[in-house]
Order: structure tokens, then sequence, then C-alpha cells
């Protein structure tokens, strides 16, 4: 049973910095990309930040966080991490992470493989 476990989010003033962990099972952690979503009110859900599988560490940013976030993993422990600096109001959203098929470096859309989300870790950006 996949599980994903979303944590590190709070409340920070802009220009602030947090630091997102995802703790996965279930799963063969080492076959998937991670991807790293984030849902705003009033917004469709998006792909922030990818890294590929395995010992390939090449990483996708959307144009929005690229310079600013930063996604790393431990394969050791199955964990993704995603290092967010110089926060904006803009940034305010539940993040999400998820398994994905393949992480794009060109922006191509991300596509889960597993139907299931986590509870996600709000991220709330005062200005």
């Amino acid at each position: 049973e996949v599980q994903l476990v979303e944590s590190g989010g709070g409340l920070v003033q802009a220009g602030g910095s947090l630091r997102l962990s995802c703790a996965a099972s279930g799963f063969t952690f080492d076959d998937y990309a991670i991807g790293w979503f984030r849902h705003a009110p009033g917004k469709e859900r998006e792909g922030v930040s990818c890294i590929r599988s395995g010992r390939d560490d090449n990483t996708y940013y959307t144009n929005s966080v690229r310079g600013r976030f930063t996604i790393s993993k431990d394969n050791a422990k199955n964990m993704v991490y995603l290092q967010m600096n110089s926060l904006k109001p803009e940034d305010t959203a539940v993040y999400y992470c998820a398994p994905l098929y393949y992480c794009s470096l060109y922006g191509a859309p991300f596509r889960k493989a597993y139907d299931y989300w986590g509870q996600g870790t709000q991220v709330t950006v005062s200005s």
C-alpha cells in the first residue's frame, strides 16, 4: 500500500524559508521519479518540482520557483525534501509529494504513478 507523509509546512513571513519532507513507502522508491505538487485555493493543483529516479539526481522546477526551491532525496531513507527559500505569498498552498512515471527536465506534465495523495502539508506565506 502506497503511503506518502508530507511534513514541514507552516506559517512564515515573505522572504523566509521552509524545508518540506516526504516519507514514502509501499512502492520501490528507486524505480520512480518523485514530484512535489501544490494546490492553492481557487487554483488547479500544479507540479512544482521533480527529481529523477534511482541514482539520477537530475531535477526540474517550474518557472515560478526556479532559483528559490531545491528538491533532493535520500534513497536509503525513501525520503524526498523540498527546500524553499525566498518564499512569496503566492507560494501559499498545500504541498504534496507523489511518485511519478518520469521527471521531464523540459516541463512535460507530471504523470503520477499511483492514484493516491497523502494528506499534504500546509505552507502559508504572509506578506
